[in-house]
């Protein structure tokens, strides 16, 4: 029982995993509970048992199993995590659970399974059950099935996935087992249920018994639908709806809504693919030419047998079509005929879309081939031609069929008639769209009137299909001309018809078509809404087509405003009486007069022909009368224009009866249901009227009335043919301008542009004038329609003349349509028609295109031709496209028959020689131009492979295919691409090149879609694995097109697809998905298509002239309301603000002389800004091209619309160079007075700009560098700075023309380029110069690489970028260049970084071979530059450059900018940078690591010298004045600028070069000298001291070890680095900059140099190290207190932790320490105690107590314990506050330490501050015992020690040995140094003299900072020998030569007595000196002469120089010369 005791007290879950059974039984129970109790799904229990789910499951006892089973099963329902489980537990339900002997243990586990599909895992259940099939245990497998249907039936195929199930299938009815078989047999019936009679084909091949058993079985089963009973967790919502409805008995309405739940499944999804090009006989190809028709017929059986199989995997068939094709049309055999048919469409039905490519080759041989009268051969043509129409679509083998309808064997006609009837019925409303249905109509309308009866039978049959599958009101406009009994049997037919596509939607159609709808209204006025509603039902068209009537301008009268598409040549007349109205028959003479007398007047109608004109004008105003009061029913129109038509009629001779009679006529058909048969009675008589000068404009306003009555198109055409069919130019000329007006009243749909075209060119042929202008004036008309295709119809007319159309075209660019104003209120437009087209939108506009005449090339095309483009020699394959070009060039516009040459042109696309590969590309783009639409039908057999060659590695070669399928999409629309799996099969295929170019193009196309195209989802899958493709470029690629297919998909579906990938991928897919959730654009809405069309709605886009889509949509909005923002932005000037009025009515009107003041880019606010994230978030095409395209130049178009002045954006967009030119020199203009305007249009500026580099006039592009180079001095000097995308979009363009081939341009973007820097980093455009190294184009190459050279001369080895090594290897390779100039630039640039770099360029540059290195040592060999000398030798040999720079640089800056940091341009102008003379900003600093290892050349022109007179020294001695001094007065002028030129002067202190160094050490050390000008160093200090201590380094480690350095440079370095340091420190405001990380860097610097030995030994060493001593202390107390104890403590703990550092460094540190412990008192409340404390809890942990104690020395724990001592006394229990900042304080001793102290303290009573203690005497009295007089004493010196308590310190000390004057102070003093020693005797001297009155010396508190230096001293306990840092005694005499110095600067004379009194070695200057040594005068003289001036010795005021800035001058004889000086100026003095 012990055994038992133990493992009860266990927790659950340590039970469940015992090895006793019990213990695991009882585990499982009391999970069991567990589960049950827990309520929340999400709570964290159930996470303890994911891993034991599986334990549960697989029990090996099987009692304790079943108890498992159930715990899981709970566990499974209800914890949220149990999904994680799915895989491991149901594979141990399959592997240990279905195999049990229990029934219970097997139902567990069968409602286990189903539970994981109910938690939404049925995928991964399915394909562990799916794996258990494959178990050799019968049982298991039974289990596995039963599960399967169990769960099919519960959940339904929708959730579970049938075709694996079924592929498995057959295997199990073979199954030896009967219980396997029996099994298998139920799951097939419950797989029936779901998808009927598609399981079929998968089956057939099944033990025909079981197939008996089977059909047996499934004969039985119920014909409804099957629904789900159980839902997933997702569902369950639904399931509840269900229910409800079930209880209130809706139960037929819920089976409603299921209906949709049940996806109909293809059984052709269900089967496997079979390949079976590869079972071809070999000699098939033979065999099917062989003479004998056995063997033939051997071949074609083969291919029947393989063809049989249902399901084809896909391939090139293309050779196997085209054998049977030739069986099909050429064999004289019928059954061979019929045998190919029949393999044809076994293709076709095995194959599917994927057939589609060959069906257009197919197609016309089939149907020619109908003329055979054998039914079975007939049969199998009908069959063959059914199967291939469902692989491809109608509007694909339209053409072809169309091209058959005339043939003239009647069964031919008949068969195709059917083959159309039996197409149409698989069509819908939207898949037949009008443009298709309208040439159908067409030639079936010619069959309905063929003698043959068939002929007209098939005809009708086809044609009542047609009315069945759009309805009535589609068709009926074609049947106008139909007469009454042919209608009817139209009607007839159509009942007839069974529908194949959902029959519901058709008959809807019908019922509403056969409402009396009025008219064909669909958009017509206020009813068009509701009409629209009526009719969306069976066709989306109208839907979508409904808004856009409504864009376009602003609306009139209420009417929307678009006259629809073209094909409305049909007559819409009259409302409600359509068809009457059409056949209006003509009347009679006699029944008119009856009709008129019916409603005029009688005396009226007697007069009308009265010879006195006045009784004719009074009848003539009674007719108006009469007219005007009629009813519009009532009217007969044809009666009365035929009164008004007799006799005088159009004769009439009176002007003003004439024009009353033109004005009835007006009347007539305004107010009249006015019929074309009225219009022709009137026509002749108006057109007549039209040109003469009284009546003309009568006359126009009858036709006008006509026009709205009987439609523009048809009046047109009956005026125009009238007009020129008589001879009166004067008529023919007003003709023309009515029609040109009427167009843009009317807009221009429905026009039959041909038919004016041969009308417009006679009247250009015309001898009068006036009739070629106003033909002219009309084609300006049309062009703004039709677009610049206009032109290809008068290419041939004479050149002036030519040249007179293009000038008209030229007037009209820019300009778009105006909205038409008439025609639409009566009549419908045929927008709604046009819309019907839903996936085609603009297939309107194709009817412009297919105006123009085409040629047949088919003939041409010979078969000699396509063998010659065959051919093995590359040759004449290149003859055979010549060839072809030739053809096509010739022939211009061409039928889309082309015989064989696709196939021949296919070939080509994979030739191995590239050339020809390229060449046929251009063919390819040829031909689509060439074909215009038509060319859909061979997107598959041509396109596709276009795709294929994206792949290829050649960049030029996929630049060119991707150009050919932009050619070709723009003409087909990109519905073809997509349907099929073409496009998905090319994704797949593992190519990195075509799989990035692919992407980029869907990218880039499927925005433009409105709708989505079916087949898109089949990309999909391939998509992902592209988001994890190897290649980078790939991944970038996909992710970006993600977006895109979510917009067309939705993320549902996408994420639905995510299913099958591995979870690892499936993760990553997921997240990409979400972040392109985030950046879906939105689909483009119908709306927008009043921007791709003109209002007219008739040209597509394409033919639009450029501006006009996007302004018209825009200007509504945009232009027409002055938009306050604007004009606020604009207030600049009280101009800009008047021109804002002017600007909007001349942009409305649209007027030539436009107003042009005003500003030319106007400030939109956040405009750049927005635009950026559109590119960012894709909404925008993203600027990156090889060529520009159209879409490209639109979207910057749109972009520009807002922003810039429209006049000028006329000019930019123009066609004409010249305007560029124009638009070029405004922008110039206003650059500088609009530079607001010009920066925030700046990203649109530059991209123009770049779109100017592809032009090919030199004198534009010479004009924009212009342009550019004043842009880029504006900008650097409004200090701007270009953005990413702004440098993105521009930079690489700009590049490219550094290679053009005019040295001029060169020169101009080198220029370019300098100045970039100073707006962009040099580093980064060092990686876009890179990039250009990559160019072919070899002027380029070896341009980039000069640039490169110059990039690394200005700025050094920093700007390479992304390192130096891979910069170089790059560069390195073009040595071996073939190119010799560009072996040059490649040689010179490395040389340059040579120069600045040495030796160490070799090792970057990695291994080059031997012949490349040998060139390079050569030529540095020849430059023989070394670097240190580098500098000099500069500005010796670019003297006359740096001239003309900076005389230039001073041209281009103008005005009061002049001066701006001359400095500067001299530093920089040595540099191979002309225009980068300026700043380098603070976001551009260097890299100060990098520089380190830098002895870079340095880059600053030596001053010339001054020569000066210095009177009061001995001799005048002559010393230059530096330049480089000039930049103190800048900096005032400069504001912003100054940062950046401190930014570049600090990152010279760090140069390599030490007189750089010193150079901007002078000037630094100037401004620090300023007080008003100090604070411009305000937020630099810390960069300025790691530019300082990173020199030290330097020093340090390089210069020291440097023998070929003079060491004098060296200690000068140092002077100058010391000096300004001390000058720094003297100012509080700035030392407190420094941060604590940089002062650690600081101390650690300085104290490294004051314990270099090797300064020590040269001879002015001493010197240095005495003034770094001295630094150091100005360091410890000017600095934030806190930050400096801070520093000090990290460095004492790093300096203890490091082996290498030496023990004398950890000294000097804590003598830093103890000096911070002396300041403490004055300091405590500035200091952060919190932070310092956290620094020594640190420091405590990394060394506790016992470390401590084990170092060598005892100063680090003295130290630590006199500091935490000192924080103690002065803070009191308070400090205890101070540890928050400390996490874990138990971590050190810190705490314990404090709390021990300030017990301690507590104890005395004397814890009162030193400060407060007055007499210390006191003290003594009240503890007197010996410790404590010691700790008094310490203290007392410790003040003496102390700067400011020194006096203090000296009266305690006095009262103290007044008091006790038995006290013994020698310990205290012997182990000072000899001069602390007579300090505090001189000390107690002074005040004895003072209390007894003896005389009273002024005194000070400070002690001489130079004594500071070296006199620190120590807490008494912890003494040491004091010296200089280095420990030695220092003598007297060093001490009395520092008085000397100190004394001479306070103006004492050094002659007296050699001690003076102490007071003036107290006193301290007002400022404080500087430097401590003589020589530090070399660099300090002019600091000097700040001290003097304060103590008024002006007389020395002349000889102060700036010396450093000139210690480099000219030669080092000038430096000599200077030292002698000096030395007579000290000598003087003394």
């Amino acid at each position: 029982m012990g055994d038992d005791s133990e493992w009860l007290k266990l927790p659950v879950d340590q039970k469940c995993e015992h090895k006793l059974w019990k213990a695991r039984l009882s585990g499982y129970e009391d999970a069991l509970k567990i589960f049950q109790k827990i309520k929340d799904e999400k709570s964290p229990e159930w996470s303890k048992f994911l891993g034991l789910i599986k334990k549960f499951v697989t029990d090996s006892n099987a009692v304790v199993q079943l108890k498992g089973l159930e715990a899981a099963l709970v566990y499974v329902e209800n914890a949220h995590v149990a999904g994680k489980t799915t895989g491991e537990v149901v594979s141990g339900v399959v592997s240990k659970v279905f195999n049990q002997p229990k029934a219970k243990a097997k139902e567990l586990g069968i409602e286990i399974c189903l539970m994981y599909i109910e938690i939404e895992k049925g995928e991964a259940v399915q394909e562990e059950l799916l794996k258990g099939l494959d178990n050799k245990n019968p049982k298991i497998i039974v289990a596995c099935i039963e599960t399967l249907r169990k769960a099919l039936s519960e959940f339904g195929s929708k959730i579970i996935l049938l075709k694996p199930i079924i592929k498995v299938l057959p295997k199990l009815f073979e199954s030896r087992e009967k219980a396997v078989r029996d099994e298998a047999k139920l799951i097939a019936v419950e797989i029936y249920r779901w998808i009927r009679d598609a399981l079929r084909p998968p089956l057939q091949n099944i033990n025909s018994v079981q197939l008996k058993e089977l059909e047996e079985e499934w004969v039985k089963l119920p014909t409804g639908v099957p629904k789900p009973t159980r839902f997933l967790r997702s569902q369950q919502e639904l399931e509840a709806k269900l229910e409800q409805q079930q209880s209130a008995g809706g139960d037929a309405e819920g089976g409603g809504d299921d209906g949709d739940e049940v996806p109909q499944i293809d059984a052709y999804e269900l089967l496997e693919a079979v390949e079976v090009l590869s079972k071809l006989p070999k000699d098939f190809y033979d065999k099917i030419e062989a003479k004998k028709w056995q063997e033939r017929k051997e071949a074609l059986e083969a291919v029947e047998v393989l063809v049989k199989n249902p399901k084809l995997e896909a391939g090139d068939y293309a050779d196997l079509v085209k054998a049977l094709k030739k069986v099909v049309g050429k064999d004289t055999n019928v059954m061979l005929v019929a045998l190919a048919a029949k393999c044809l469409t076994g293709l076709a039905v095995g194959l599917r879309k994927k057939f589609g490519q060959y069906a257009g080759h197919v197609v016309p041989t089939i149907l020619e081939k109908f003329k055979e009268k054998k039914p079975q051969v007939v049969q199998a043509l009908q069959e063959a031609i059914d199967a291939i129409f469902l692989t491809t679509t109608l509007q694909n083998i339209s053409e072809d069929v169309l091209a058959v309808m005339d043939n003239k064997n009647p069964t031919i006609k008949q068969q195709t008639s059917l083959f159309i009837a039996r197409s149409f019925r698989h069509c819908t409303a939207s898949t037949l769209p009008k443009s298709l249905l309208k040439p159908f109509c067409a030639a079936l309308l010619k069959h309905i009137n063929d003698s043959a009866p068939e002929v007209r039978d098939a005809a009708f049959e086809a044609l009542g299909t047609a009315l069945k599958v759009v309805g009535e009101k589609a068709v009926n406009p074609f049947l106008a001309d139909v007469d009454k009994l042919k209608l009817d049997k139209i009607k007839e037919c159509s009942e007839k018809v069974e529908l194949i596509h959902g029959k519901k939607t058709g008959l809807a159609a019908e019922k509403k078509e056969f409402k009396p709808v009025p008219g064909r209204a669909a958009a017509s006025g206020a009813a068009g809404d509701k009409d629209t509603k009526d009719v969306s039902a069976p066709k989306p068209g109208p839907l979508k087509k409904a808004p856009t009537t409504k864009v376009g301008g602003p609306p009139k009268k209420g009417k929307p405003a678009a006259p629809g598409g073209i094909g409305s040549t049909g007559t819409k007349n009259k409302k409600g009486l359509e068809t009457k109205e059409i056949v209006e028959p003509e009347l009679s003479l006699e029944v008119c007069e009856e009709k008129a007398s019916a409603v005029l007047p009688t005396t009226c109608i007697q007069l009308l022909d009265s010879s006195n004109w006045k009784e004719r004008l009074a009848c003539m105003e009674e007719f108006q009368k009469a007219v005007e009061l009629m009813e519009r029913a009532e009217m007969p129109c044809q009666s009365l224009v035929r009164m008004l038509a007799k006799k005088p009629g159009w004769k009439e001779t009176n002007f003003q009866v004439m024009q009353m009679k033109l004005h009835i006529v007006a009347l007539i058909a305004q107010k009249g249901n006015f019929s074309k048969t009225s219009a022709q009675i009137v026509l002749d008589g108006l057109v007549d009227k039209i040109g003469d000068v009284k009546c003309g404009n009568n006359a126009k306003e009858a036709m006008t009335a006509i026009a709205e009555a009987c439609m523009l198109p048809w009046t047109a055409e009956q005026v125009m043919s009238l007009a020129f069919s008589q001879k009166n130019p004067k008529n023919q000329s007003e003709t023309l301008n009515w029609l040109a007006n009427a167009i843009k009243e009317f807009g221009f749909s429905g026009l039959n542009v041909k038919a004016f075209i041969s009308n417009v060119k006679t009247a250009l042929a015309a001898t009068n004038p006036a009739v070629r202008t106003s033909a002219i004036t009309l084609l300006g008309v049309m062009y703004l329609y039709v677009g610049p295709s206009l032109r290809m119809f008068f290419e041939d007319e004479k050149p002036a003349l030519l040249s007179q159309i293009d000038a008209e075209f030229e007037k009209m660019q820019g300009q778009s349509p105006p909205a038409p104003t008439r025609g639409i209120s009566k009549h419908t437009t045929s927008g709604t028609d046009e819309g019907e087209d839903g996936e085609e939108p603009d297939d309107g506009g194709n009817d412009v295109v297919d105006l123009l005449p085409r040629t047949e090339i088919s003939d041409k095309i010979t078969s000699e031709l396509v063998s010659k483009i065959g051919d093995k020699n590359w040759k004449i394959r290149k003859e055979g496209l010549d060839e072809v070009a030739g053809i096509i060039n010739e022939a211009k516009f061409i039928q889309p028959n082309i015989g064989e040459l696709p196939t021949a042109l296919k070939g080509r696309l994979n030739d191995s020689n590239k050339i020809l590969v390229q060449q046929t590309l251009n063919i390819l783009q040829q031909l689509a131009v060439a074909m215009g639409p038509n060319i859909k039908q061979h997107v598959k057999n041509l396109g596709i492979p276009v795709i294929t060659v994206l792949g290829d590695s050649k960049n030029n070669v996929r630049a060119a295919a991707l150009a050919t399928v932009n050619a070709w999409a723009e003409q087909t629309g990109m519905k073809e691409w997509l349907e099929g799996e073409d496009l998905s099969e090319e994704l797949k295929k593992e190519n990195p090149f075509l799989r990035q170019e692919l992407l980029g193009w869907l990218a880039e196309k499927l925005p433009t879609l409105r709708s989505t195209p079916t087949d898109l989802i089949l990309c999909v899958p391939h998509l992902y694995s592209c988001l994890e493709d190897r290649n980078g470029d790939v991944r970038k690629k996909a992710q970006d097109a993600l977006p895109f297919f979510m917009m067309h998909l939705g993320y549902e579906k996408m994420a639905k697809a995510t299913g099958k990938l591995k979870p690892t991928s499936k993760d990553q897919v997921l997240a990409m998905l979400e972040k392109a959730k985030a950046n879906m654009p939105a689909k483009p809405a119908p709306p927008a298509k009043a921007a791709s069309k003109p209002m007219g709605g008739s040209a597509p886009a394409k033919f639009q002239p450029t501006s006009a889509p996007v302004e018209d949509s825009v200007s509504s909005t945009i232009e027409t309301k002055p938009d306050p923002k604007k004009a606020k932005t604009q207030g600049v000037s009280s101009k800009a603000k008047s021109t804002q009025g002017k600007k909007i009515p001349s942009k409305t009107n649209l007027k030539e002389d436009e107003d042009k003041s005003g500003p030319i880019f106007i400030v939109v606010p956040n405009g750049k800004e927005q635009r950026m994230k559109d590119e960012k978030g894709l909404k925008v095409l993203k600027w990156n091209f090889s060529t520009p395209r159209d879409e490209y130049i639109e979207q910057l178009k749109t972009q520009m619309s807002s922003c810039v002045a429209k006049w000028l954006q006329d000019e930019m967009f123009h066609s004409d160079f010249q305007h560029h030119n124009k638009a070029l020199a405004v922008m110039v203009d206003h650059l500088e007075s609009e530079k607001e305007g010009v920066i925030g249009c700046l990203d649109l500026i530059l991209k123009w700009l770049t779109l100017r580099f592809f032009d090919t006039n030199t004198s534009v592009l010479m004009k924009a560098l212009e342009y550019l180079k004043l842009l880029f001095t504006l900008l650097s000097e409004e200090e701007y700075h270009l953005t990413e995308s702004e440098a993105s979009s521009f930079i690489p363009y700009l590049i490219v023309k550094v290679g053009e081939p005019k040295d001029v341009i060169r020169r101009d973007v080198r220029a370019i380029l300098n100045r970039m820097c100073l707006v962009y980093p040099a580093s980064k455009m060092f990686l876009f110069i890179m990039e250009g190294t990559k160019s072919k184009n070899s002027k380029q190459r070896a341009e980039c690489l000069e640039e490169l050279g110059c990039l690394v001369e200005s700025y050094g080895m920093n700007v390479c970028q992304p390192t130096p090594g891979k910069a170089l290897k790059e560069i390195a390779i073009h040595i071996g260049d073939r190119d010799n100039a560009v072996r040059n630039a490649a040689l010179n640039t490395i040389v340059t970084v040579y120069n600045v770099h040495g030796d160490q360029v070799f090792k970057l540059i990695g291994n080059l071979s031997e012949k490349d290195m040998s060139m390079l040592e050569e030529r540095i060999k020849r430059s023989a530059k070394r670097p240190s000398s580098a500098p000099m030798k500069q500005v010796e040999e670019k003297p006359q450059r740096t001239q003309s720079i900076n005389s230039n640089a001073n041209m281009l800056r103008k005005g009061p900018a002049e001066d701006m940091s001359s400095k500067l341009n001299q530093t920089r102008s040595m540099s191979g940078h002309p225009e980068a003379a300026q700043m380098v900003r603070r976001e551009f600093q260097l890299d100060l690591d990098e520089i380190e290892n830098d002895n870079g050349t340095v880059r600053c022109e030596m001053p010339e010298l001054v020569q000066h007179k210095l009177d009061d020294i001995f001799e005048p001695v002559l010393i230059p004045e530096p330049k480089i001094r000039a930049v103190s007065p800048h900096f005032d002028d400069m504001h912003s600028n100054t940062a950046s030129t401190i930014n570049f002067i600090i990152s010279q202190v760090a140069s390599g070069d030490i007189s750089t160094s010193i150079q901007a050490l002078t000037q630094i050390d100037e401004v620090l000298r300023q007080e008003d000008k100090a604070e411009a160093m305000s937020g630099h200090i810390d960069q300025f001291l790691i530019a300082t201590f990173m020199q030290l380094r330097l020093i340090y480690n390089t210069h020291m070890a440097d023998e070929k350095l003079e060491k004098d440079e060296i200690i000068k370095l140092y002077s100058c680095i010391i000096g300004n340091m001390i000058s720094l420190f003297q100012i509080e405001s700035l030392a407190r900059e420094a941060s604590t990380g940089v002062l650690k860097d600081l101390m650690h610097g300085l104290i490294t140099l004051m314990l270099d030995s090797r300064i020590e030994d040269l001879e002015e060493g001493q010197q240095v190290i005495r003034s770094v001593n001295l630094l150091v202390v100005k360091v410890l107390e000017k600095s934030d207190q806190t930050n400096i104890l801070s520093a000090l403590l990290v460095l004492l703990q790093d300096s203890l932790l490091a082996t290498a550092s030496s023990p004398k460094f950890s000294e000097l540190v804590m003598k830093c320490l103890w000096r911070m412990v002396r300041l403490l008192p004055d300091t405590i409340n500035s200091i952060n105690l919190d932070r310092i404390l956290l620094d020594i809890h640190i420091f405590m942990k990394v060394f506790p107590k016992e470390k401590l104690k084990q170092c060598k020395s005892e100063f680090p724990i003295r130290t630590l314990k006199t500091l935490l001592h000192t924080l103690c006394k002065l803070k009191g229990p308070k400090i205890l506050d101070h540890l928050t900042m400390i996490d874990n304080k138990n971590e050190s001793e810190l705490e314990a330490h404090l709390c021990r102290m300030m017990k301690h303290s507590m104890d005395q009573t004397g814890n009162k501050s030193d400060k407060e203690t007055e007499k210390g005497a006191s003290r003594i009295d009240e503890k007197s015992s010996k410790a404590k007089v010691n700790d008094f004493l310490a203290e007392i010196f410790k003040k003496i020690g102390s700067k400011e308590n020194t006096k203090e310190g000296l009266a305690e000390l006095y009262e103290y040995k007044k008091k006790y004057s038995d006290a013994d102070i020698e310990p205290f003093l012997k182990n000072s140094s000899q001069f602390f020693q007579s300090y505090v005797e001189r000390g107690l001297r002074v005040i004895e003299m003072e209390r007894e009155g003896k005389g009273r010396i002024p005194s000070s508190t400070g002690i001489s900072p130079q004594m500071e230096g070296t006199c620190v001293p120590t807490p008494p306990s912890t003494v040491s020998s004091i010296g200089n840092a280095n420990g030695e005694e220092v003598g007297p005499s060093v001490y009395l030569e520092r008085l000397k110095i100190l004394r001479q600067r306070c103006g004492l004379d050094n002659t007296k007595d050699d001690r003076p009194p102490l007071t003036s070695l107290l006193s301290k200057p007002a400022i404080p000196p500087v430097a401590s040594s003589t020589d530090m005068l070399h660099s300090k003289l002019s600091q000097l002469r700040e001290s003097r001036e304060q103590h008024q010795h002006s007389a020395l005021d002349s000889n102060q120089t700036h010396c450093a800035g000139t210690l480099t001058s000219s030669s080092s004889t000038n430096i000599d010369d200077l030292k002698k000086r000096l030395e007579r100026i000290k000598s003087s003095r003394k």
